[in-house]
């Protein structure tokens, strides 16, 4: 019995760490999205403060090229726009899989009990 116990145990606690990598992940990619928000966000500020007949450029490669001050402004809108939508649905996984965390660690707390009530049951029995 306490052979099976451990074997559950061990699957258990590999789900959990596997799920804890994931965690991980999507943290990481939460701070790039943050710093991505900010860096476009500074950017808005600063097309905002340019007269309307001010020269933009936008690199393309290792090429500066002239662009118009409203698709600029749009370009930078849009972005922001998408990456705060990633990032609502990076925060909707991270809170499934912070559930998914708790849930793997009581598991593995009452399975990790049983395993104990277990080896003091042998115990008792030599």
């Amino acid at each position: 019995m306490a052979e099976s116990l451990q074997k559950r145990l061990q699957s258990e606690l590999d789900k959990y760490k596997s799920v804890q990598k994931d965690f991980q992940k999507y943290v990481m990619q939460r701070q790039q999205l943050d710093a991505q928000l900010t860096e476009n966000n500074v950017v808005k500020e600063e097309l905002n403060l340019l007269k309307p007949d001010a020269t933009v450029y936008k690199m393309i490669g290792p090429v500066l090229v002239k662009q118009d001050l409203e698709e600029a402004k749009q370009t930078v809108s849009k972005r922001i726009e998408y990456i705060t939508g990633e990032i609502k649905r990076v925060d909707t996984t991270t809170k499934e899989l912070e559930k998914k965390q708790e849930s793997h660690r009581d598991t593995l707390s009452k399975l990790q009990q049983q395993f104990q009530q277990a080896q003091v049951k042998a115990a008792m029995k030599s």
